[in-house]
């Protein structure tokens, strides 16, 4: 590990991808979560399944997915891994006009799926916000943020509540 505890810098400041050979694997798993406010009539849309590019939260369910198993091909530093199970759930929160996404990757694995479900819970609320766009360009992406992670030498983390 570098002197400033960074693990994907070297000791001269060089960005490296973090040599995980000499650890076991173990089952890994994360979850995170974020939320896209937006007018109330876009979130009655999204509820009916009456935009004009189709099933919104089926698509946004998929482009979640299909994100999480490309982490590695958008975050440089990230090593591919062999996922083992991705799960997208949406909530539609009527009082807030929001939609909520959580992620939940697992792998078995040296290294833990934390970026994964970052990735997977952002583009899931970016897809959303594309396939809403030409009725509520004003939508906020709010709260990304890792919930809990699981597995491997560091343990098990949570969030403090006012996190989640």
């Amino acid at each position: 590990m570098s002197a400033e505890g960074l693990t994907h810098f070297d000791d001269q400041g060089a960005a490296r991808m973090v040599d995980v050979a000499g650890k076991e694997p173990t089952h890994r798993i994360a979850r995170a979560s974020g939320r896209i406010s937006m007018q109330p009539e876009t979130l009655r849309v999204i509820a009916a399944g009456t935009a004009k590019k189709g099933d919104v939260l089926g698509i946004a369910r998929v482009a979640a997915i299909q994100a999480a198993k490309k982490t590695a091909d958008l975050i440089p530093l990230c090593h591919p891994l062999a996922l083992t199970k991705v799960g997208i759930e949406f909530e539609l929160d009527e009082q807030a006009h929001a939609v909520d996404c959580t992620a939940t990757v697992e792998t078995i694995g040296r290294t833990g799926v934390e970026m994964e479900a970052l990735t997977a819970a952002s583009v899931g609320l970016l897809t959303i916000y594309d396939m809403c766009k030409a009725i509520d360009r004003g939508m906020r992406i709010e709260r990304l943020g890792l919930l809990e992670k699981r597995g491997g030498k560091s343990g098990t983390w949570q969030a403090a509540p006012e996190q989640g």
